[in-house]
This record gives C-alpha cells, sequence and structure tokens, in this order.
C-alpha cells in the first residue's frame, strides 16, 4: 500500500510539471473555460429563459461540469500515447506498483479540475455569478464536482486504452460526451426539450450532478435535495464500473 500511494503520487507528478513546460494543455484549463463561459453569457444568455434572476447563477455549475467532462480527454489521449510509445512497457520494467499509471493519471485530473473549476469560479464571480448558501455548502458543492470529475476520468481512461490512436480517442470521447453534454440541464431548463429528449435528459448524470450542485449553491428554484444523492450513486456507480475495467484493459494492454 505504501508503494502504491508513493508511486500514483510520483505519477501523477509527472503529469503535472510538464503543464508549465506545454502552455497548449494550460491553455485548455484556463482561457478554454473563460471563452465558453463568456460565449453561453453573453452571447446566448439573453435568449435562455430560466426562472434564475440572474443567467450566470444558473451557468456557472453547468459549465463547470462541462468542463470537468472533456477535461478527461487529457488522460484519454495521454494514456493512449503512452501505450503506442512504449512507455508503459518501460513502467513494468521498473519495480513500482502496476496501478500506480492509472491512479497517477486520474489523480492529476483531480488537480487540473480543480484549477479549472476555480477559474470559472472567479470568471462568474466577474459577471455577476454569486453564491446563495452557506460556505460548509458551497464547499461541499466543490468537492462533489471534483469527485464526479476523477469518477469521470475512469471512463476516459478506459477510452483511451480501448481505441487504436490518440486522434481515435479524441473522436470517441468526444461522441460519449458531447450528447451527455448538451442533452442535460447545463445551459437550458429541460423543460424546452421534446419528450424523448426530456425523458433522456431526466436520468442523464450530468443533469443529475448539476442540479445537485444549483442545489449546493442556490438552494430553492424547484431543485430537489435528493439530486446530492442520485449524484453520488451516479458518481459512486461510474468509478465502480469504469475503475475496474480500466485496470482490467491496462493489464491487457501491458502484457501484450
Amino acid at each position: 500500500m505504501r508503494r502504491l500511494i508513493t508511486d500514483t503520487l510520483i505519477i501523477a507528478e509527472r503529469n503535472l510539471v510538464r503543464l508549465p513546460r506545454a502552455p497548449d494543455l494550460l491553455l485548455a484549463f484556463t482561457v478554454q473555460p473563460i471563452m465558453f463561459v463568456l460565449l453561453f453569457r453573453y452571447v446566448f444568455g439573453g435568449a435562455i429563459h430560466t426562472g434564475y434572476g440572474n443567467y450566470a447563477d444558473f451557468l456557472i455549475p453547468g459549465i463547470i461540469v462541462q468542463n470537468i467532462a472533456f477535461g478527461g480527454f487529457v488522460t484519454a489521449l495521454g494514456l493512449n500515447e503512452d501505450l503506442h510509445k512504449g512507455l508503459i512497457d518501460r513502467f513494468r520494467s521498473l519495480p513500482m506498483s502496476r496501478a500506480a499509471l492509472l491512479g497517477g493519471r486520474t489523480l492529476a485530473d483531480v488537480v487540473t479540475n480543480v484549477l479549472s473549476m476555480i477559474v470559472l469560479i472567479v470568471t462568474g464571480l466577474i459577471i455577476g455569478f454569486s453564491f446563495h448558501t452557506t460556505i460548509l455548502d458551497g464547499i461541499a458543492g466543490g468537492l462533489l464536482l471534483a469527485l464526479f470529475g476523477y469518477a469521470f476520468s475512469w471512463v476516459f481512461a478506459f477510452l483511451g486504452l480501448i481505441v487504436s490512436s490518440p486522434e481515435a480517442a479524441n473522436s470517441v470521447g468526444f461522441i460519449a460526451v458531447f450528447p451527455l453534454t448538451f442533452v442535460s440541464s447545463a445551459f437550458v431548463p429541460t423543460q424546452s426539450f421534446p419528450a424523448v429528449l426530456r425523458a433522456f435528459a431526466k436520468v442523464n448524470p450530468f443533469t443529475i450532478v448539476v442540479n445537485a450542485t444549483r442545489y449546493l449553491w442556490e438552494h430553492g428554484h424547484g431543485i430537489a435535495a435528493s439530486n446530492v444523492l442520485f449524484a453520488l450513486l451516479w458518481t459512486a456507480g461510474i468509478l465502480v464500473m469504469f475503475a475496474p475495467l480500466a485496470v482490467s484493459r491496462y493489464r491487457r494492454a501491458a502484457a501484450r
């Protein structure tokens, strides 16, 4: 267990120290989220009626969940590159825990997700977003988002290990995430959807996590407290399903 923790932290550090040396990756976690916030707030926000007095209060939880989801692409691309460049074979030759590579990758995602979350919240505060609950509720919402982002990183870890190339990982990941993000309550109320899409959005984990965050940060607006419980259940379910799948796929890929 001590080796697993130590090796996981080392791999996480490996994935984080490259960010300052790769400005394009750093832009993806800082400038790109700001662009999305400004786009939806000032281009689409005036045409979207949410029942909130300020569209920024409705938008920020949704945009954070979207950014967390798309942030998992880095894990998928990185694992696929490591696999095809032979780096995983080099790790296998070292006296290190076999689970550390995946654990370090997903742990690094938590740090980048928190960084993106801070950037988005600060941007939201500048354009009018505000918390309407207690500090503890605000922190609970942030922890829920970080936990969901960690669970979703395992989805991308699995995708990165089953596809044939980094380009394929990018395409498959986009196809998987795009409908989940936009057929949800992230940007517009689901009441405006056609019946079939509304039924899908109602059980969409993105809708549930976004609504849970809005409840913790806003309260009211017809959002039930039960969304927090369902968000935790979805997060646990995703983690329980995809973490073993990713580990199993990693062992098979490394054994080739």
